[in-house]
C-alpha cells in the first residue's frame, strides 16, 4: 500500500493519523479474537468446547431478582428481599405492618 502523503490535505493527514492510531491500539485485541475463534472452531471440530479443554468456564450473568415487596406509598419502589432492607420497608415493619402486607 503506497500513499503520496504530500498530496493529502492537513485534515486528511489528521484523519489518517487517527485511523492508524486506532488500528495500532486494537491490533493485539483483534489478533487475540482471531486466535480464540480459531481455537474454538478446532475444539468444536473435535467434539469439545474450548472451556472443557482449558478448564475455564464462561461467566454467566445472573438475571435481576424479581420484586417481592413494594412500598404502598410509592409502588415504583420495590425490593427483591435480597440485600439490605430499604428504609421504607424497615419503617413499615416498625409501624406494625407485616411483610405479607408489603408483598407484591
Amino acid at each position: 500500500m503506497s500513499f503520496d502523503l504530500n498530496a493529502l490535505s492537513l485534515k486528511e493527514l489528521k484523519d489518517l493519523q487517527t485511523q492508524v492510531s486506532r488500528a495500532i491500539a486494537t491490533y493485539e485485541d483483534r489478533r487475540k479474537k482471531e486466535a480464540l475463534a480459531e481455537l474454538e472452531e478446532k475444539a468444536r471440530a473435535m467434539g469439545f468446547s474450548l472451556a472443557e479443554l482449558t478448564g475455564v468456564s464462561t461467566s454467566r450473568k445472573r438475571a435481576p431478582a424479581a420484586a417481592k415487596f413494594a412500598n404502598p406509598a410509592n409502588m415504583s419502589e420495590t425490593w427483591s428481599g435480597r440485600g439490605r432492607k430499604p428504609r421504607w420497608f424497615v419503617e413499615a415493619i416498625n409501624s406494625g405492618r407485616s411483610p405479607d402486607d408489603l408483598a407484591v
